[in-house]
């Protein structure tokens, strides 16, 4: 007599558990604008917020210490990220590139500074923390550390 076929126990299947998703950390700094936090580029741009009408090519050439080929590819990035205007012309038959910022490559840039700001601010409570952390363990602190932000 044959046996009577028998499938086996279904087997629930669960899906994989996956791990909370964390907030960034206290010291994460998502506003830090990777276009504008490169050195060269936070120079052209600090340079143009000094003069909203604007620089001639071979000014900001000087004033940022750039060769013609990096200023020229920097440029390049932040007109492509919308942060300068990029307008050539001829002045007594002499061709002239004149950069200025935008609106929103102005506004980008405070933003940018207002978290530079906040980094010098934990920057300094972080250090006074410690201090203070430090002092109570051997007994040298009189009060909180001080740290100058200017």
């Amino acid at each position: 007599m044959p046996k009577p076929e028998t499938t086996p126990p279904a087997i629930a299947i669960q899906p994989p558990i996956e791990p909370p998703i964390k907030p960034p950390g206290r010291f994460a700094y998502a506003g830090l604008d990777r276009v504008i936090h490169e050195k060269a580029r936070l120079g052209l741009l600090t340079s143009l917020m000094a003069h909203p009408k604007g620089l001639l090519f071979g000014d900001l050439k000087q004033l940022c210490g750039l060769t013609d080929g990096n200023l020229s590819r920097h440029l390049q990035v932040l007109r492509e990220d919308g942060l300068v205007d990029i307008e050539k012309s001829f002045e007594a038959n002499r061709p002239q590139t004149r950069c200025r910022i935008t609106l929103a490559g102005r506004q980008r840039y405070l933003d940018y500074l207002a978290v530079l700001e906040q980094i010098v601010k934990d920057a300094a409570a972080a250090l006074a923390d410690a201090g203070a952390r430090d002092g109570a363990l051997d007994g040298t602190t009189t009060g909180p550390a001080q740290v100058s932000t200017t």
